[in-house]
């Protein structure tokens, strides 16, 4: 075993115990047992609160249009590119608005209709059709303009649907607290 993966074992090792101590709490003090009362029988007076109901028909599941998603795509591994172009179609789907998917650095390859189109998973579907898919549910696909620069794509290299984005475009994306953002960066390759 290297001395990393001892290092990691050691670590993992006082982090358990670390978690275990402060889970636990301190010891425990004998406490004098309570005399038990017997609580007040108080009859409550019907009320017309709404009964319960768990939900499971996924379009009554469609969220409120009034929050947004923003996928930073900055990959062109088609394995995350799948799962953020299926995350950001349901979201759609199901009522969020926008819906925004920022292609940048190797991402905005995917993009690019002179690629071959890869199909990832259990899908029938190439990343091409699921930007279609995404493009034609409403969503949108931003392609970082300096990373569509230093990739040598101009928009006709394009897929329809797919623009190029002006500078600071997603800053107020960003900002805004009704949007949540989720960042598919790509595997962590060591060679």
């Amino acid at each position: 075993m290297d001395h990393r993966r001892r290092w990691a074992s050691w670590f993992w090792l006082a982090w358990l115990v670390l978690f275990t101590a402060c889970s636990t709490g301190p010891a425990a003090q004998p406490v004098a047992p309570s005399p038990i009362e017997e609580p007040e029988t108080v009859e409550a007076e019907p009320t017309a609160a709404p009964a319960t109901e768990v939900i499971t028909d996924s379009a009554a599941l469609a969220l409120e249009t009034d929050h947004g998603l923003l996928i930073n795509l900055t990959t062109d591994d088609t394995w995350s590119a799948n799962m953020a172009l299926n995350l950001a179609t349901t979201a759609r789907n199901q009522g969020l608005d926008p819906v925004v998917v920022f292609l940048n650095v190797r991402g905005v390859y995917l993009a690019d209709r002179e690629r071959m189109p890869a199909t990832e998973g259990n899908s029938d579907l190439t990343i091409h059709e699921k930007i279609q898919a995404l493009v034609d549910a409403g969503g949108q696909v931003i392609a970082c303009p300096s990373c569509s620069e230093e990739a040598g794509l101009t928009q006709a290299d394009y897929l329809d649907g797919v623009v190029i984005g002006e500078p600071g475009e997603i800053v107020p994306l960003l900002a805004n607290s009704a949007i949540t953002v989720i960042s598919y960066p790509g595997p962590n390759r060591t060679e």
